[in-house]
């Protein structure tokens, strides 16, 4: 698994990592053990990065009881999601306790109240328990906003769509990204999973094998990290061998440009 710097902050971090919208919003203790199974997983694989959120209902728990044996050893990035300072903060201060006093990456979800949240989290940045500040955001509209915060200063990295049928960010969020060592974390590798299903027939599949991928998912998520300016993909999974899976496209060699191209083509139709 190819490890990157993620922008300016020191933090090392694999190219694969994992997400747990709605995979890890589970509320029974059989579904939480396949939950924990399936983060051991990651690890093993090399994609020990995790990002999570309050939003994502039982997520963020379940999480933080899967790597609390393993704390030291990966990468967690959550969130802050509340209209209000006050929510933010017991948000916030809840997280820390469950991952141990200390969170890698915290970021303000869908740059809800931002300006609210990042002073507080400032503070804790400069306390040691946050490493890196960011700012996400799964619309197309909110990237000029996006933008703006990458240029105040205050931001370490952003967290953006990006897959082969969707590069909006590519007109002007991962060059300034690249200017600035800003940190980008990409959410929706597969479009929600709408990507993956809809794979191309075998003969084409087969061209990329020289890359080192079988499957159409290793493909799509190997054509994002091909691409030189994002850090860490975080496709999201409730089945146990499918961060295996995944963890293939983390290692070269990338696709060339033509290659990209052709996926992109293949994605689009």
């Amino acid at each position: 698994m190819e490890r990157r710097l993620l922008g300016r902050t020191g933090l090392s971090v694999p190219v694969i990592g994992m997400g747990t919208w709605k995979t890890f919003d589970v509320r029974d203790a059989e579904a939480e053990a396949i939950c924990h199974e399936i983060a051991h997983e990651a690890v093993r694989a090399g994609a020990n990065f995790f990002d999570s959120s309050p939003m994502y209902g039982e997520a963020e728990r379940v999480l933080a009881d899967a790597v609390r044996p393993m704390r030291d050893t990966v990468t967690v990035a959550t969130k802050v999601w509340a209209e209000t300072e006050a929510e933010g903060r017991r948000q916030i201060e809840r997280a820390l306790r469950w991952f141990g006093g200390r969170v890698d990456v915290y970021q303000v979800h869908n740059l809800v109240s931002t300006e609210r949240h990042l002073s507080y989290l400032e503070d804790l940045h400069v306390r040691g328990q946050v490493r890196a500040i960011g700012v996400t955001h799964y619309t197309h509209a909110a990237l000029a906003e996006i933008i703006r915060w990458m240029e105040s200063g205050r931001v370490h990295c952003v967290q953006v769509p990006y897959n082969a049928a969707d590069r909006a960010v590519e007109r002007e969020v991962l060059p300034r990204a690249q200017q600035l060592g800003i940190g980008v974390i990409v959410m929706r590798p597969l479009g929600g999973g709408g990507l993956a299903r809809r794979s191309p027939p075998v003969s084409e599949l087969r061209r990329f094998e020289p890359f080192g991928v079988q499957t159409w998912a290793q493909v799509l998520l190997k054509w994002i990290a091909s691409d030189a300016r994002v850090h860490v993909v975080i496709p999201a999974t409730s089945r146990p061998g499918r961060m295996t899976e995944s963890a293939v496209a983390g290692d070269p060699p990338w696709f060339d440009e033509e290659t990209r191209e052709r996926i992109s083509a293949l994605a689009s139709r």
